[in-house]
Protein backbone atom coordinates (compact mmCIF):
# COMPACT_ATOMS: atom_id res chain seq x y z
CA UNK A 1 0.00 0.00 0.00
CA UNK A 2 1.25 3.37 -1.11
CA UNK A 3 1.83 5.75 1.69
CA UNK A 4 0.02 8.59 1.73
CA UNK A 5 1.18 12.72 2.03
CA UNK A 6 -0.74 14.70 4.60
CA UNK A 7 -3.10 17.09 3.36
CA UNK A 8 -1.54 20.94 4.49
CA UNK A 9 -4.23 22.07 6.77
CA UNK A 10 -3.50 25.57 5.43
CA UNK A 11 -4.21 24.96 1.59
CA UNK A 12 -6.64 23.05 2.39
CA UNK A 13 -8.50 25.52 4.29
CA UNK A 14 -7.80 28.36 1.66
CA UNK A 15 -9.77 25.54 -0.81
CA UNK A 16 -13.08 25.27 1.20
CA UNK A 17 -12.72 28.99 1.56
CA UNK A 18 -12.24 29.32 -2.54
CA UNK A 19 -15.47 26.93 -2.59
CA UNK A 20 -17.58 28.78 -0.11
CA UNK A 21 -16.84 32.11 -2.05
CA UNK A 22 -17.71 30.86 -5.01
CA UNK A 23 -20.84 28.61 -4.32
CA UNK A 24 -22.40 31.60 -2.24
CA UNK A 25 -21.84 33.73 -5.91
CA UNK A 26 -23.64 30.98 -7.48
CA UNK A 27 -26.65 31.45 -5.12
CA UNK A 28 -26.87 34.90 -6.00
CA UNK A 29 -27.21 33.23 -9.91
CA UNK A 30 -30.94 33.19 -9.42
CA UNK A 31 -31.84 36.50 -9.59
CA UNK A 32 -32.08 39.08 -12.15
CA UNK A 33 -28.64 39.68 -12.49
CA UNK A 34 -26.17 37.28 -14.42
CA UNK A 35 -22.98 36.01 -12.53
CA UNK A 36 -20.40 35.82 -14.96
CA UNK A 37 -17.31 33.48 -14.63
CA UNK A 38 -13.57 33.68 -15.89
CA UNK A 39 -10.01 33.16 -15.45
CA UNK A 40 -7.46 35.39 -15.65
CA UNK A 41 -3.33 36.17 -15.72
CA UNK A 42 -1.08 39.18 -14.54
CA UNK A 43 2.34 40.00 -16.88
CA UNK A 44 4.63 40.54 -13.99
CA UNK A 45 4.99 36.83 -12.57
CA UNK A 46 5.65 35.76 -15.86
CA UNK A 47 8.28 38.93 -16.49
CA UNK A 48 10.34 36.97 -13.64
CA UNK A 49 10.00 33.95 -14.92
CA UNK A 50 7.35 32.60 -12.99
CA UNK A 51 3.55 32.16 -13.64
CA UNK A 52 0.21 33.27 -12.64
CA UNK A 53 -3.47 32.22 -13.12
CA UNK A 54 -6.78 33.10 -11.20
CA UNK A 55 -10.30 31.80 -11.42
CA UNK A 56 -13.43 34.45 -10.35
CA UNK A 57 -16.84 35.07 -10.07
CA UNK A 58 -18.82 38.23 -10.21
CA UNK A 59 -22.24 39.81 -10.06
CA UNK A 60 -23.18 43.05 -9.66
CA UNK A 61 -20.66 45.23 -7.92
CA UNK A 62 -18.94 42.35 -6.29
CA UNK A 63 -16.77 39.49 -7.45
CA UNK A 64 -14.24 36.65 -5.89
CA UNK A 65 -10.89 35.51 -7.11
CA UNK A 66 -8.78 32.56 -5.70
CA UNK A 67 -5.10 32.85 -7.23
CA UNK A 68 -2.07 31.13 -7.58
CA UNK A 69 1.23 32.75 -8.76
CA UNK A 70 4.68 31.32 -8.51
CA UNK A 71 7.08 34.48 -8.59
CA UNK A 72 10.84 34.75 -8.77
CA UNK A 73 11.39 38.03 -6.80
CA UNK A 74 13.85 40.72 -8.46
CA UNK A 75 16.87 40.72 -6.94
CA UNK A 76 16.56 44.69 -6.40
CA UNK A 77 13.84 43.71 -4.35
CA UNK A 78 15.87 41.23 -1.91
CA UNK A 79 17.93 42.64 0.92
CA UNK A 80 21.72 42.72 0.70
CA UNK A 81 23.40 39.28 0.84
CA UNK A 82 20.20 37.29 -0.54
CA UNK A 83 19.18 36.27 -3.83
CA UNK A 84 17.00 33.35 -5.63
CA UNK A 85 13.67 34.66 -3.18
CA UNK A 86 11.45 32.85 -5.10
CA UNK A 87 7.12 32.54 -3.78
CA UNK A 88 4.39 30.35 -4.03
CA UNK A 89 1.53 32.76 -3.59
CA UNK A 90 -2.21 31.55 -2.87
CA UNK A 91 -4.85 34.21 -2.50
CA UNK A 92 -8.49 34.37 -2.03
CA UNK A 93 -9.84 38.10 -2.96
CA UNK A 94 -13.25 39.82 -2.75
CA UNK A 95 -13.62 42.43 -5.44
CA UNK A 96 -15.62 45.75 -5.40
CA UNK A 97 -16.32 47.27 -9.15
CA UNK A 98 -18.05 50.98 -8.65
CA UNK A 99 -19.75 50.17 -11.91
CA UNK A 100 -22.56 47.46 -11.66
CA UNK A 101 -21.57 45.81 -15.04
CA UNK A 102 -17.79 45.37 -13.69
CA UNK A 103 -15.95 48.03 -15.58
CA UNK A 104 -14.05 50.66 -14.75
CA UNK A 105 -12.38 51.10 -11.01
CA UNK A 106 -12.08 47.97 -8.77
CA UNK A 107 -11.10 47.53 -5.54
CA UNK A 108 -9.63 44.64 -4.04
CA UNK A 109 -8.84 42.88 -0.61
CA UNK A 110 -8.22 39.62 0.88
CA UNK A 111 -5.93 36.83 2.59
CA UNK A 112 -2.67 35.80 1.29
CA UNK A 113 -0.08 33.00 2.05
CA UNK A 114 3.27 32.66 0.77
CA UNK A 115 5.55 29.55 0.84
CA UNK A 116 9.29 30.89 0.14
CA UNK A 117 12.33 30.07 -0.46
CA UNK A 118 15.77 31.88 -0.39
CA UNK A 119 19.17 31.83 -0.57
CA UNK A 120 22.06 33.86 0.83
CA UNK A 121 24.83 35.10 -1.36
CA UNK A 122 27.10 32.61 -0.75
CA UNK A 123 24.41 30.20 -2.26
CA UNK A 124 25.71 27.48 -0.21
CA UNK A 125 21.78 27.00 1.63
CA UNK A 126 18.14 27.16 0.76
CA UNK A 127 16.30 28.36 3.66
CA UNK A 128 11.79 28.02 3.34
CA UNK A 129 9.56 30.53 5.38
CA UNK A 130 6.29 31.15 5.05
CA UNK A 131 4.14 34.74 5.17
CA UNK A 132 0.91 35.51 5.99
CA UNK A 133 -0.57 38.96 4.11
CA UNK A 134 -3.61 41.28 4.27
CA UNK A 135 -3.91 42.34 0.51
CA UNK A 136 -5.35 45.59 -0.58
CA UNK A 137 -5.69 46.48 -4.35
CA UNK A 138 -7.27 49.32 -7.11
CA UNK A 139 -7.32 48.57 -10.33
CA UNK A 140 -9.28 49.96 -13.59
CA UNK A 141 -10.66 47.32 -15.92
CA UNK A 142 -11.01 48.21 -19.74
CA UNK A 143 -12.89 45.80 -21.88
CA UNK A 144 -10.76 45.03 -25.69
CA UNK A 145 -13.96 43.11 -26.83
CA UNK A 146 -17.14 40.97 -25.11
CA UNK A 147 -15.12 38.40 -23.69
CA UNK A 148 -11.81 39.41 -23.26
CA UNK A 149 -10.68 42.86 -20.70
CA UNK A 150 -7.06 43.88 -19.38
CA UNK A 151 -6.70 45.58 -15.95
CA UNK A 152 -3.75 47.75 -14.86
CA UNK A 153 -3.77 47.29 -11.14
CA UNK A 154 -1.46 48.50 -7.93
CA UNK A 155 -1.66 46.97 -4.36
CA UNK A 156 -0.42 46.66 -0.70
CA UNK A 157 0.32 43.61 0.89
CA UNK A 158 1.10 43.51 4.86
CA UNK A 159 2.47 40.74 6.34
CA UNK A 160 0.55 39.93 9.16
CA UNK A 161 2.03 36.34 10.43
CA UNK A 162 4.67 34.16 9.33
CA UNK A 163 8.40 32.92 10.26
CA UNK A 164 10.66 35.76 11.35
CA UNK A 165 14.73 35.34 12.12
CA UNK A 166 15.07 32.71 9.02
CA UNK A 167 18.58 31.34 9.00
CA UNK A 168 20.46 31.16 5.73
CA UNK A 169 24.13 30.52 5.39
CA UNK A 170 24.74 32.03 8.72
CA UNK A 171 22.66 35.33 7.72
CA UNK A 172 18.97 36.25 8.99
CA UNK A 173 16.56 37.01 6.56
CA UNK A 174 13.11 39.17 7.73
CA UNK A 175 10.57 38.74 5.23
CA UNK A 176 9.34 42.87 4.78
CA UNK A 177 6.69 44.05 6.23
CA UNK A 178 5.35 45.97 3.12
CA UNK A 179 5.15 44.47 -0.27
CA UNK A 180 4.01 46.42 -2.61
CA UNK A 181 2.90 45.19 -6.34
CA UNK A 182 2.16 47.43 -9.87
CA UNK A 183 1.57 44.97 -12.76
CA UNK A 184 -1.21 44.31 -15.32
CA UNK A 185 -4.11 41.55 -15.80
CA UNK A 186 -5.54 40.32 -18.80
CA UNK A 187 -8.95 37.92 -18.60
CA UNK A 188 -11.49 36.34 -20.49
CA UNK A 189 -15.15 36.09 -18.98
CA UNK A 190 -16.33 32.27 -20.12
CA UNK A 191 -20.08 33.37 -20.31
Amino acid sequence: MKPTTPINPLRFKILICSVLIFGMLQGYAQEKEKLTFGVELDVLPYITGGYFGAVWARKGHFGGRALYAKVNMPDFMVPDGFTDNKINSYALIVDYFLNENQTGFWFGGGLVLWDGTITSNQKIETASYQSFLLNGSVGYLINLSNRIYMSPWAGLSLRVAGDDDIMVDNQTYDPPFFNPELSLKVGIRLN
